[in-house]
């Protein structure tokens, strides 16, 4: 089982998701673009990572067997909740899982961070296994972190029963969630460094030679821009690709489940999402708000349609100078919509608020606002995340432990 430790800090992370949750102001907005796509799966999608908008979806909230996709969660689960320099120890139980390996032998140690990259880049299930077992105390309390995080990330379509993908009854999830799932895990660093590494070297505790693991995505060579993220195969779920590309500044991610033809669906898809929707700044960090004593505090991108930003409207509004965010700086936020689809918000502060020269914070969370993502949280259990995610945001001593 965790230490006391472990699981006060996965308490800590948990609740802080769930501000973080709350605090975003990111939704989707029904696409409108032009010209069209189609693929040969039997669910895909495409979603911007900025935004979290969903730019094509096809049977996107369909559960479906998913194999390996089953990893990104695993990784950022691990990432989240382990050290990367902790030792990991391969169990008999790791080491002679079945399906895809890595070929780690009972006993042997390796580095989180190097298991880490043996997931996912050879998509190892003893990897799957002994990461699991070391971050969670057992598989069975890892799988449990993993649907926490499906439920707070609001992946209404999605449940997992093992952390490598092998199909079990009741391991599923959807195109749409792989989509938000992924686009959530590339705000991480480390996730997003490791899933773009084509070659790895791992040292070999057991043999002269160090491991050299090269990556099964082929879209790394194969498309302009590409930078991740995972590839899937069961004889039962047959082929399942996520792949992430960034042109000019802007990062989609695309999704098929049970495609024939992954590889080119996956051209297409991209492309179709850099030709019609455009990463565009709907507002600006310290833009002044006309007729107010005011200033946006972060800086609000978006992937606009043709056609869409002439629909685009603000509106503001203020909070209570008796209100805890006001003493901590706020004066209210400024809510954007195309028509009456809400699609992000930002904070508003005084110009003069040290608040504005702080340095701005990614949008952790993307997709629609879930309410039992952050439902139920009793007032000690939201300050106690509401004091974590302050020291994140301000620094302090809780600061550097996530």
């Amino acid at each position: 089982m965790r230490s006391r430790f472990t699981r006060k800090r996965y308490k800590l992370i948990v609740l802080a998701t769930a501000v973080f949750l709350f605090l975003s102001g990111f939704t989707t907005a029904a696409a409108a673009p032009k010209g069209s796509v189609s693929t040969h799966a039997k669910g895909a999608a495409l979603i911007d990572v900025e935004s979290g908008r969903i730019l094509y979806s096809y049977n996107g909230d369909k559960p479906m067997l998913i194999a390996s996709l089953t990893k990104i969660m695993t990784a950022i689960v691990a990432i989240e909740h382990g050290k990367l320099t902790d030792k990991v120890k391969t169990s008999i139980r790791a080491a002679g899982k079945e399906g895809s390996s890595i070929y780690l032998q009972r006993g042997e140690e390796m580095s989180l961070q190097n298991m880490l990259y043996g997931l996912m880049l050879r998509s190892g299930n003893d990897a799957a296994t002994a990461i699991a077992e070391h971050v969670g105390g057992t598989e069975e309390g890892f799988v449990h972190m993993m649907n926490e995080k499906a439920q707070m990330l609001g992946l209404s379509n999605s449940q997992f029963m093992n952390p490598s993908g092998l199909d079990a009854e009741g391991h599923y999830s959807s195109a749409n969630d792989l989509a938000k799932l992924t686009a959530y895990a590339l705000k991480n660093p480390v996730f997003k460094e490791i899933v773009k590494t084509k070659e790895k070297k791992a040292p070999n505790p057991n043999d002269s030679w160090d491991y050299l693991w090269r990556n099964k995505n082929k879209m790394l060579t194969m498309y302009e821009g590409a930078d991740g993220v995972k590839t899937g195969y069961t004889k039962k779920s047959l082929r399942t690709l996520v792949s992430s590309a960034t042109r000019n500044g802007q990062q989609l991610v695309a999704v098929t489940l049970n495609d024939g033809n992954d590889w080119q669906d996956h051209r297409k898809l991209l492309d179709f999402g850099f030709a019609n929707f455009r990463l565009t700044e709907v507002t600006h960090k310290g833009q002044s708000i006309n007729g107010y004593p005011l200033a946006v505090g972060r800086t609000l991108l978006y992937p606009f349609a043709e056609g869409e930003q002439q629909q685009l409207r603000s509106k503001l509004t203020l909070i209570d100078a008796n209100s805890t965010a006001y003493k901590l700086g706020e004066r209210g936020k400024l809510e954007w919509f195309i028509g009456e689809e809400r699609i992000g918000s930002t904070p508003v502060f005084d110009p003069q608020s040290q608040r504005i020269t702080l340095p701005e914070k990614p949008a952790w969370v993307i997709g629609d606002q879930s309410e039992s993502a952050y439902g139920g949280l009793s007032s000690a259990s939201f300050r106690r995340a509401l004091t974590v995610t302050l020291s994140t945001l301000f620094g302090g001593k809780e600061a550097g432990g996530w």
